[in-house]
């Protein structure tokens, strides 16, 4: 057993933590209201897929600079200014609708600059934490703040559901802002040394040697190669054809769809009180295992998508998948240089995302021309496939706690 609250001890994590919970509290609402935002505006799973392609492609392009950038750069001051950016993007879609003046062109555009920042701040994020406590507390610190993303996840698309059929999705982008100008001025107060590499600036050799870390580990370019098609295959199915279908089917409905996404939410908030007393042993077999849960709703939502069994498996894939999140994020954090990690995390991203427009564009266009049922449960079988494929590979199913030896209490 561990000490489940251990990282608290360390004061710029406890900042740090502060600053987070409240972006997630606040954006906790985010994916459901933009979705339904679209759809108001156009009801076409097409056009949600379309905004939907804009993030992530914006994401993807600007991520290698954003992990370079996250390196260099104090991490914490790099997410202080993404924040700002975020105001500014998400704030002007809130006045968009608002003023009933949004349209899907302007929403393209606005989701493409919400994109970019993103992809500066998960290399900062996933890079940071190392700085703000020690190494036996990276498994407790990780499943802390998945604690509170799920913790909000639970009532957060709930709460956003009763908001878009009540008063509209654009008070729920209002909260959003108001968390990110909340935020900043505390990360303020996190106080880290200068970054190791803030030497010479090469853009190209700092992109090489991140590569070069990345592709030297076989258990990290696997599961991101497994994670390139599973991910485009939850954007596009559960995050494209879910609201489609929650839109346009009585046994599911947009509450309905709240309801599951919070029960998602629940089951990853579980296994994270779990994971802050039970080390993980085998953080990357135990995930991927994990991650084949998600088959579960996804044949739900495509055979009978009504609301109860439906949130009974995105529980089960819940606690499934944040198995694997804390695993992953200890694997990473364990396994690569500090002065390196964004850089590597960037390639991460961009391995497990650069197929996800492709994802959100397929999957609009296959949900309007083919049978929903046959789509959904072709995809889990996929799913399911992939993730448990990589177990064939020794080093993702040998993968064990790199601290084991010096820290033999925490294990166990």
């Amino acid at each position: 057993m561990i000490r489940a609250l251990g990282a608290m001890d360390d004061r710029n994590f406890r900042w740090f933590f502060l600053a987070r919970a409240i972006t997630m509290i606040t954006g906790s609402m985010s994916a459901i209201s933009l979705a339904f935002a679209v759809l108001e505006i156009d009801n076409d799973p097409a056009s949600l897929s379309y905004v939907l392609t804009a993030f992530t492609v914006a994401n993807v392009v600007f991520v290698l600079f954003g992990g370079v950038v996250a390196d260099r750069l104090p991490r914490a001051l790099v997410i202080q200014a993404c924040y700002v950016l975020d105001i500014l993007s998400i704030g002007t879609i809130a006045v968009l609708l608002f003023s009933d003046s949004a349209t899907i062109p302007a929403m393209i555009g606005l989701a493409a600059v919400n994109g970019a920042s993103t992809a500066f701040v998960l290399p900062a994020m996933q890079g940071i934490i190392p700085q703000l406590t020690r190494p036996e507390h990276l498994q407790q610190a990780n499943a802390m703040l998945s604690f509170v993303r799920s913790a909000v996840t639970i009532g957060g698309p709930v709460v956003a559901g009763i908001l878009v059929t009540t008063v509209g999705p654009a008070w729920a982008m209002v909260v959003q802002v108001a968390g990110w100008a909340a935020a900043i001025p505390i990360l303020a107060l996190v106080k880290l040394p200068a970054p190791a590499g803030a030497g010479a600036f090469s853009l190209f050799a700092d992109l090489r040697t991140g590569w070069t870390e990345f592709w030297s580990r076989s258990w990290l370019w696997t599961i991101v190669l497994a994670f390139m098609i599973m991910n485009a295959i939850h954007v596009g199915a559960w995050g494209v054809v879910g609201p489609y279908i929650a839109k346009n089917d009585d046994r599911l409905g947009i509450a309905g769809w709240g309801w599951v996404v919070s029960a998602e939410g629940a089951g990853v908030l579980l296994m994270t009180l779990v994971l802050m007393w039970l080390p993980l042993r085998r953080p990357l077999r135990l995930g991927m295992i994990g991650m084949a849960m998600f088959a579960l709703p996804l044949t739900m939502l495509g055979v009978h998508p009504a609301v109860v069994m439906l949130a009974i498996a995105a529980f089960l894939a819940g606690a499934g998948a944040e198995v694997f999140s804390t695993g992953w994020n200890v694997a990473m954090m364990e396994n690569i240089p500090g002065d390196k990690l964004s850089r590597v995390s960037s390639y991460d991203m961009l391995g497990s995302f650069v197929v996800m427009p492709i994802g959100t564009l397929v999957y609009g266009w296959l949900i309007t021309r083919a049978d929903p049922a046959t789509v959904l449960v072709t995809s889990a079988i996929l799913y399911a496939a992939i993730a448990l494929a990589t177990l064939l590979v020794p080093s993702v199913w040998r993968m064990g706690r790199a601290e084991a030896s010096a820290h033999p209490a925490v294990t166990g």
